[in-house]
């Protein structure tokens, strides 16, 4: 794998995500190596969108196309992320589609997709976190397919409460993913289309019900995580259970703001995070009698593709 590559993995995390820096830190050595690479790839393909400006993201998508379509057909690469992208994907067997479906989220971002429903939401969690669920399946080495449906659920419960968290920030964005659905039944309706005006002080109170009700709707998604960490490594398992507190405790403290879009963005302090780092250790603790008893975790790649929403719904 090309060290640069790495070495720029590493910074980026750093520098864009405290908490997958942290639960990173716990993975063992190759895994976390690769697992760094594939989340510099994703952070990597965001920001060429979102830095692109107004109007060329359309252009910053496609060339993003064509960069993993040179990753996939053994194009010579000058990019040393790439490179080490390129080295994970043909180490761990990641298919083409994913990554690829990834990018397609991206497009519904800069189509302006409109969430009429929670399945339109929901495909829109599967391309953006449920897809880097299953990339870390392949680096990680979960062969159990009832665990790589569960990693997708993990993935789509940490993007609904990035959704939750970001509502006024998104806004301010011009984007809305709460669905209409929702917002109708908290007593909001045609919200969308006031997207590019200051955010409506009569919308509070509707936004702030439907932002508690797709927080219930990530505790099921969360709950399904939890029940493939089994087939994990032990290692493995702390890492990925660390994260899932992590990202579930920022749901909590939208809840303690009352899910108000107004009061500003809910943070976990560092402190809260080593505490809950703490927890997921005594957690996985308490599992080790149970694999010794089950033995070791095939730690191989998936045998087959999983595609939305055959294999993810329902949860």
């Amino acid at each position: 794998m090309n060290p640069e590559g790495v070495r720029n993995s590493y910074a980026s995390i750093a520098h864009h995500s405290k908490s997958f820096a942290l639960a990173s830190r716990l993975l063992p050595g190759p895994v976390r190596d690769r697992a760094v690479v594939v989340y510099a790839w994703c952070r990597r393909a965001d920001d060429a969108v979102d830095m692109a400006g107004p109007g060329n993201e359309a252009v910053a998508l496609h060339r993003l196309h064509a960069e993993l379509d040179a990753v996939y057909g053994g194009t010579a690469l000058r990019d040393p992320l790439l490179s080490a992208f390129r080295s994970v994907i043909g180490e761990r067997s990641i298919p083409h589609a994913y990554p690829r479906d990834l990018l397609d989220g991206m497009r519904m971002d800069v189509e302006g997709t409109y969430y009429d429903n929670m399945d339109t939401l929901l495909r829109y969690c599967w391309c953006v976190a449920g897809i880097v669920g299953l990339m870390m399946c392949h680096v990680m080495g979960v062969r159990d397919e009832r665990a790589t449906r569960n990693a997708v659920h993990l993935g789509i419960a940490m993007q609904i409460t990035n959704i939750c968290r970001d509502v006024m920030e998104d806004w301010q964005r011009g984007r809305l993913y709460i669905p209409e659905t929702l917002l109708s039944e908290a007593g909001a309706t045609g919200l969308a289309a006031q997207l590019g005006a200051p955010f409506p002080r009569d919308a509070t109170g509707p936004v702030s019900r439907a932002t508690a009700r797709l927080l219930e709707v990530a505790d099921h998604y969360y709950d399904s995580g939890d029940a493939g960490l089994q087939a994990l490594s032990w290692r493995c398992a702390l890492s990925v259970r660390t994260a899932r507190r992590v990202y579930s405790d920022i749901g909590n403290r939208v809840r303690r703001q009352e899910c108000d879009p107004r009061a500003g963005r809910a943070i976990v302090p560092r402190d809260r995070k080593l505490s809950l780092a703490a927890g997921a250790a005594a957690a996985a603790i308490s599992e080790i009698p149970r694999r010794v008893f089950a033995g070791a975790a095939d730690t191989s790649a998936p045998r087959r593709e999983i595609h939305f929403p055959t294999d993810v719904l329902p949860v």
